[in-house]
């Protein structure tokens, strides 16, 4: 599959895809925990988080990581991504509003292919970042 983009029309700072997901909820975590199978019951049971001081279940990090690659796949393919890297910051509760955005910062040619690269974030309705990253697309 040929990407999306095209290498020489691709400028530092661009942006990439903004992907917005309003009022996460407990499904999308029961959901992810069935289809990665992380039964971690930090992630979906109230009555031990609540023995643990926690006040309510949070989302797996790696659910909030595929909300952002989202940014990435609608940008330039999902078979364009060659590094995705992210850190976790903040947990994701049930009721946030997330933004998943990127940006450009760089260019560059290895092992015949043209690159993009740049930097993802998450941002929760407050502002605050959930997850933060760096990525590397293949461009036409």
């Amino acid at each position: 599959m040929a990407s999306k983009i095209k290498y020489d029309a691709v400028k530092v700072g661009d942006e990439t895809p903004t992907v917005t997901i309003a009022n996460v909820a407990r499904p999308d975590f029961v959901r992810y925990a069935g289809a990665s199978g992380d039964f971690v019951p930090l992630h979906y049971d109230q009555t031990f988080v609540e023995a643990a001081g926690i006040p309510t279940v949070f989302a797996q990090g790696m659910w909030t990581a595929g909300c952002l690659s989202r940014c990435l796949t609608d940008y330039a393919g999902a078979g364009q991504v060659r590094r995705f890297k992210v850190r976790f910051a903040r947990q994701v509760w049930p009721g946030d509003t997330l933004t998943c955005r990127g940006k450009v910062t760089g260019k560059s040619e290895k092992h015949g292919e043209r690159l993009i690269e740049g930097e993802v974030e998450v941002i929760n309705q407050k502002g605050e970042a959930t997850v933060k990253g760096t990525f590397a697309v293949a461009a036409g």
